[in-house]
């Protein structure tokens, strides 16, 4: 038993107690500069980049830092770094192993974080899915859709798909594609576009509009009338150009043709029936 107190009390000597209290006090500044260290970093990297990427900056330094401490506390205390360096080390290959896909969406989340393709607010396509970005986490991007669904993407499949920023470019062209009559003069059609595009305060003069004749098709002439427009009035500029492209092809009597099938039968050969299109 005199033995046993003998243990207790060598284990718990002022000098032993000393090492423990400087090293929960280095602690405590440790914890404290890595707050106030990763605070700075996200400050100047919220200039460079967006609030959301900023914020994950400061995680990833804060979590580095504290890292950095607690070995420090540690070592200091006589711990065997090497030890825990390899037990760590077993543990995250079980927890890769186990994480593998999570794993790959952190990377592929550092990627788009420093890569920046699109920023929180942007419209981004990607396959059939079209909506604004409203967070970008490191396993996923979050996107509200036109008819207010949030959808998930994870970052990976962002990292290894292809897809459309929208409103990258502060301007944006809407192309709109017409089939006129055969009987229509196309010269005149394009005079009437571009006073269509002339007369509509959403279109900019620069660049200028742009008419394309694309060919002959099965019952119409094809065309494309070109206009741009800012990204902000881009779905306004969109309503109002096939607005005003309606009226004026009513007001000039510029024929949209529509398919029609006529049928023919033929009474003297056992009333087969023939099918032919027409455009008008």
């Amino acid at each position: 038993m005199q033995d046993l107190l003998n243990e207790f009390f060598h284990y718990f000597s002022s000098k032993r107690m000393l090492l423990w209290g400087t090293s929960f006090a280095l602690l405590m500044i440790g914890v404290m500069l890595s707050r106030l260290l990763a605070f700075i970093v996200a400050r100047i990297a919220q200039h460079s980049t967006g609030p959301r990427q900023a914020a994950v900056l400061r995680r990833l330094s804060y979590y580095a830092l504290l890292a950095m401490t607690w070995s420090l506390v540690l070592g200091r205390l006589g711990f065997d770094l090497k030890v825990l360096l390899g037990a760590a080390g077993v543990l995250t290959v079980a927890v890769g192993f186990a994480s593998q896909t999570s794993a790959s969406n952190v990377i592929s989340g550092l990627f788009l974080l420093g890569e920046r393709p699109f920023v929180i607010g942007d419209f981004i396509q990607i396959d059939e899915i079209v909506g604004e970005v409203i967070s970008i986490d490191l396993l996923s991007v979050r996107i509200r859709t036109y008819d207010n669904l949030a959808v998930r993407v994870p970052n990976e499949t962002l990292l290894k798909t292809s897809f459309t920023n929208l409103t990258h470019f502060p301007i944006r062209r809407l192309d709109i594609h017409l089939g006129v009559s055969y009987r229509e003069d196309i010269e005149h059609v394009r005079d009437v576009l571009m006073a269509v595009g002339d007369a509509n305060p959403l279109c900019l003069d620069e660049p200028k509009p742009i008419f394309l004749f694309n060919g002959f098709q099965e019952s119409s002439l094809s065309v494309q009338f070109s206009v741009w427009g800012t990204r902000e009035t881009y779905w306004d500029l969109h309503t109002s150009m096939y607005i005003a492209i309606r009226r004026a092809f009513d007001e000039e009597e510029i024929v949209i043709p529509y398919p029609q099938r006529t049928l023919h039968i033929n009474r003297d050969d056992g009333g087969e029936i023939f099918s032919s299109y027409s455009g008008d």
